[in-house]
């Protein structure tokens, strides 16, 4: 299974609008919960992640198998690590 990743964020929030613009320039698209316009959203990252505070990047490897990261700075360097990683997907 590959990861699957949610961002959970707010739209005036500085550092969320930094690892924003970090997905625009690499163009990738990923799910994002906004935590003030959805309630469900605050709920799941608390209880999932332990905290309420953004940016959070969900990371799904398997179901039993979800690290919630926080900061901004490590989101981007875990998602640019990411993305230079080879897909054994793509070479099949």
């Amino acid at each position: 299974m590959t990861e699957q990743y949610v961002l959970y964020h707010y739209d005036s929030c500085l550092y969320c609008r930094g690892v924003r613009q970090f997905l625009d320039g690499v163009d990738m698209r990923i799910p994002m919960r906004d935590i003030l316009l959805d309630r469900e959203a605050h709920i799941d990252l608390v209880r999932g992640g332990g905290k309420g505070t953004v940016p959070c990047l969900r990371i799904e490897r398997d179901v039993d198998d979800v690290e919630w990261l926080y900061e901004s700075d490590d989101i981007v360097e875990y998602l640019s690590a990411q993305r230079r990683k080879p897909n054994p997907e793509a070479l099949r």
